[in-house]
């Protein structure tokens, strides 16, 4: 190994998995799970109202793009979400995300950052749709 690269250990980071009887019921599962991280849904009100459209012809990657998506919204407005919906129809998906202005009677929990490709997996069976991947926190 070179003298001057070196490598550390790095496990800030979450997994998180959507389950639901269809595939945007498992991504709205996978976006709650993933604003959960940083705030109590039950705290939250519903004064924002943001549209999310995209196209995507991959499922995996669409996860990973209403995630991202999601959370770049979530920046732009200063907002954090509790209440998502998603539909699809072919490669083109239409969502909103319900939520609030960040403030200081909001407790904060840890900051996601992103949802990468890491474990990302669409699993479907009897059962219904599960939809995972890891957040970088």
């Amino acid at each position: 190994m070179d003298d001057e690269a070196s490598y550390f250990e790095h496990i800030a980071d979450i997994g998180v998995i959507g389950h639901g009887p269809t595939l945007t019921d498992a991504f709205v599962s996978a976006a709650e799970a993933t604003f959960a991280i940083m705030a109590d849904a039950a705290r939250l009100s519903e004064t924002l109202v943001v549209e999310i459209r995209f196209r995507e012809g991959d499922d995996e990657l669409a996860l990973v793009t209403w995630l991202n998506r999601l959370l770049a919204e979530a920046r732009v407005h200063g907002a954090v979400f509790r209440r998502f919906e998603l539909e699809r129809e072919g490669d083109a998906y239409t969502g909103r995300a319900y939520g609030c202005m960040w403030d200081d009677s909001i407790p904060r929990g840890t900051e996601v950052k992103g949802a990468t490709l890491t474990a990302l997996a669409i699993k479907h069976d009897e059962q219904g749709y599960e939809a995972r991947c890891v957040v970088d926190v």
